[in-house]
């Protein structure tokens, strides 16, 4: 089989089957346009065609790109997914267990500590775009979601009485995340000043001139952005003092940190992550071993 028309039927795949979302295919689909082009450019008319060497010549090409070890290991382990594809449906391949992704350092996780937390909150203006950008960065510590997931939230989703709400994040799988009584609180506070319908948890205040051409059911045009709420947050750290860089992730890794470090256990940190895997939160218990180990010298010491 030709490599396009069989990357055509693995994209209908991850769609149809999978149900991975628009923005994973987006980024599986500008992957294999990327390897195709490389397998073109070889003259590879048949998948059987594709072996170790050849991958090791595209590895060669994305080094040469300037591509950084994690970049170099996502298109890789796209062209892993597709090959394992073909071998399920009998195409005859590169086994896709001979391709080795790159060794990478320990990943460096940055967090804030409560006391660093408490001043990103109070440098938050009174107004009602301080009170509602208090709201975000309460949200974000009390549940450990993505941005992208904050940014779907509806006011209807929250159940303020059980202080929890389902989440759909990665894979489209579902979660339940909580709420501290901080975040019920500032959230309440945020909404009751509100004088609109508006279905977004977080909306913008910015009147557009065009806004009857752009109206939809879910109000999607007064959606906060990623980027915006990404600079805000950046910015409120400045203004708070914070030093070391800060964005929605960070609060993501003081959630889970937090959690670790007064005694949760990593499986259940894994749930509320969202993690598929356990090995993508164990990068947290390296953070949270050294400061048992701070806590440990200075008992030891004290």
């Amino acid at each position: 089989m030709h490599p396009k028309t069989a990357i055509k039927k693995f994209l209908q795949w991850i769609i149809v089957a999978k149900q991975y979302s628009n923005k994973t295919f987006d980024q599986y689909q500008r992957y294999l346009n990327h390897f195709m082009k490389f397998l073109d450019h070889n003259q590879i008319k048949d998948c059987k065609a594709i072996n170790l060497d050849l991958i090791n010549d595209y590895r060669y090409q994305l080094t040469k790109k300037d591509f950084d070890l994690d970049t170099q290991n996502y298109y890789l382990i796209v062209v892993r997914s597709f090959l394992k594809y073909l071998i399920k449906n009998d195409i005859q391949t590169l086994d896709p267990l001979k391709i080795d992704l790159a060794k990478k350092k320990d990943r460096q996780v940055e967090f804030l500590a409560p006391d660093e937390i408490r001043k990103l909150v109070q440098a938050c203006n009174n107004d009602e775009i301080g009170l509602r950008n208090r709201a975000i960065i309460e949200m974000l510590y009390s549940t450990g979601l993505r941005i992208s997931e904050l940014c779907s939230l509806n006011v209807q989703n929250i159940n303020f009485k059980s202080k929890e709400f389902s989440v759909r994040g990665k894979g489209r799988k579902v979660r339940v995340a909580f709420l501290t009584d901080n975040a019920i609180y500032v959230l309440n506070k945020y909404l009751n000043q509100r004088k609109d319908n508006y279905s977004p948890l977080f909306i913008n205040y910015k009147k557009n001139q065009n806004q009857k051409n752009i109206i939809t059911d879910n109000h999607d045009h007064k959606r906060l952005s990623r980027n915006y709420i990404s600079t805000m947050i950046s910015k409120t750290a400045k203004i708070a003092g914070i030093t070391k860089p800060v964005s929605a992730h960070t609060l993501r890794h003081s959630f889970a940190t937090t959690l670790l470090s007064a005694g949760a256990d990593i499986r259940s940190v894994q749930e509320m992550l969202g993690h598929a895997s356990i090995n993508t939160t164990q990068v947290y218990t390296h953070v949270t071993n050294k400061k048992l180990k701070q806590v440990h010298n200075k008992f030891h010491t004290g």
